[in-house]
Parts: C-alpha cells; structure tokens; sequence
C-alpha cells in the first residue's frame, strides 16, 4: 500500500506541473515530449487522472 501511495503522488504532481506550465506558459510538457494526443500521451494522462482519483480514496480512508 506504501509503494501505492508514492506511486500515485509522483504521478499527481506530475499532473499539477504540467498544468501549471499550461496555464502559466501555454507549454504542454508530455505534448511535447511523447506527441500531441499520441497513444503514449493519452496513457500518460490516464495514468495521472487514475492516481489522482487513488491518492484521493487512500488520503480520504486516512482521515
């Protein structure tokens, strides 16, 4: 569950830079390194998006 955890929190802040580099500079970082929208970026996101809704249930069952 730890190995879960660092998982899904090193995926999430990925997601939080990479939108804070779209709305600060309107740069995409995994468009730009892996393609726009190619089969890889849209595994990158839903990675991030999944870890993101895991992280949440694991930091809400902590509470």
């Amino acid at each position: 569950m730890h190995a879960l955890r660092i998982i899904t929190y090193i995926l999430v802040i990925i997601g939080a830079i990479n939108w804070g580099l779209v709305g600060l500079f309107n740069i995409n970082l995994v468009s730009m390194l892996f393609g726009e929208m190619t089969m890889v970026a849209r595994i990158i996101y839903s990675l991030i998006g999944i870890s993101a809704i895991i992280y949440m249930l694991l930091s809400y069952r902590d509470i």
